[in-house]
């Protein structure tokens, strides 16, 4: 007993020690990637890196650093079998899509008696230590995997933000190329600024040749990717900085991202246009609601103010987290042009505020941060055999946080059958006092009453 409290006053007192922490590979060879840290992608930013193992399963998987095996999971979160380790520097490495464990955590598992079910299990600090360097596993294909690979996370043991893996394990990674930019989006603000004469969203090259003019306040966004030796893959951007006249308007820097703040990867990468061309234009201004903590802007939130009639200088620089660094320059023409006026708009859901949308048997709630800025939600109702469909907006309108949509129940109907749907999806529902409830994320979806049928 007195050598187990001796061992976990130790552990706390070397979690205080928050000095740099370097660890070791997790594979016997040099690391290439498939996917980095931070990549932006629908709904979530991607967090860690997908190291390559030739395509195929068996590689050896080894402990990063010293720690203790603290969860060993099955079929929780797309990670298919997984290990979790705690480190006493304070943070949790995870290894996913592996094949099976080191035979001492795979007894464990198999101890359970279940087969081909999710199973987690938990461990304290002293059941199962572990040393740098241990093998812990073989790599593997389960899971939301879409070919063998390991794919490793890093996690602030306390606060549970992703990390960046690769400044924990720089000096086995060889990356000498710099980030590249493709291509420009320029947005003008509603009712405040134009571009090129128009309001609309233009791109442009990043070597563009042409007169470009803007009045007013106008954001911009850029489409750019990272990119290391010998891969064909492409890579999410680590650092980029924005200068307009040699001072600095916008900076991110994706090495840490709260767990919470995953969904407002939407709302810094444009959204709308990844639905439709699939290549993500990053915007260096951060709309309001938005609360990334790895966007800095000045004052202005990185909107550019074209208010005097002279050429403006741009220059992006992106740098990867080797510090291979990229700069790339272009003008933009202030040109005193006419910005059409906006009727005002009346917003029913907003930033910064909770937001109720009802109609007859519906309620949707809407809690303060689900949304960047304004916007209107127009609910309509169908009826499909006597069952309500709903609809809130007609496009794609994901939120950062989940709501709740509560429909009234059907005179008759079996509560026990009754689920809410969407786009063939069981969105579940609790049945109480009238009324079925469930949340959601998306109001570009359609939501109707189904009842499951004996062969469901």
């Amino acid at each position: 007993m007195l050598r187990g409290l001796l061992a976990i006053g130790c552990w706390l007192l070397a979690i205080g020690a928050q000095a740099h922490v370097q660890y070791y590979s997790p594979v016997d060879y040099k690391i290439t990637l498939a996917g980095n840290f931070g990549e932006p992608r629908p709904n979530h930013f991607h967090g860690g890196l997908d190291i390559k193992t030739d395509n195929v399963e068996g590689k050896h998987i080894y402990s990063i650093g010293d720690g203790y095996v603290s969860r060993l999971t099955v079929g929780i979160d797309g990670f298919g079998n997984a290990v979790y380790v705690t480190h006493p520097e304070g943070y949790t490495s995870i290894y996913c899509h592996l094949k099976r464990f080191s035979p001492k955590l795979e007894r464990l598992v198999q101890r359970t008696g279940r087969q081909n079910e999710k199973i987690d299990l938990r461990f304290s600090a002293i059941e199962l230590p572990v040393s740098q360097g241990q093998l812990i596993a073989l790599s593997g294909n389960t899971g939301h995997s879409t070919g063998p690979h390991l794919h490793l996370e890093i996690h602030d043991t306390k606060t549970w933000d992703m990390m960046d893996p690769l400044d924990f394990l720089a000096p086995f990674v060889n990356d000498s190329v710099a980030p590249q930019a493709h291509s420009v989006m320029a947005c003008p603000m509603e009712g405040e600024g134009v571009f090129n004469g128009g309001v609309s969203k233009q791109t442009f090259g990043i070597s563009a040749r042409q007169e470009l003019t803007a009045w007013g306040k106008v954001g911009f966004a850029l489409w750019a990717d990272d990119y290391m030796q010998g891969v064909y893959n492409h890579y999410g951007i680590r650092e980029t900085i924005l200068m307009v006249d040699d001072k600095e308007v916008f900076h991110s820097n994706v090495n840490r991202i709260p767990v919470f703040s995953n969904r407002q990867v939407n709302a810094w990468g444009d959204y709308r246009h990844w639905l439709h061309h699939k290549t993500w234009y990053m915007r260096s201004y951060v709309p309001q609601g938005v609360t990334l903590p790895i966007l800095q802007t000045d004052e202005h939130r990185g909107y550019v103010n074209f208010q005097e009639e002279r050429p403006y200088r741009f220059m992006y620089i992106l740098r990867d987290f080797m510090g291979n660094e990229s700069r790339y320059e272009f003008e933009v023409i202030g040109k005193k042009s006419q910005i059409p006026a906006v009727s005002r708009k009346r917003y029913n859901v907003s930033y910064d505020r909770l937001s109720v949308i009802s109609l007859p048997g519906m309620q949707l709630t809407i809690p303060a941060g689900s949304v960047e800025g304004k916007l209107n939600v127009c609910p309509q109702v169908q009826k499909d055999k006597s069952l309500p469909r709903y609809t809130f907006a007609t496009e794609a309108c994901p939120l950062f946080r989940w709501a709740e949509l509560c429909i009234a129940i059907p005179e008759g109907a079996d509560t026990t059958l009754l689920y809410i749907d969407s786009g063939g999806h069981d969105m579940g529902g609790r049945c109480q006092n009238g009324w079925i409830t469930t949340r959601i994320r998306e109001l570009g979806a359609t939501y109707e009453l189904k009842l499951k049928t004996s062969k469901e």
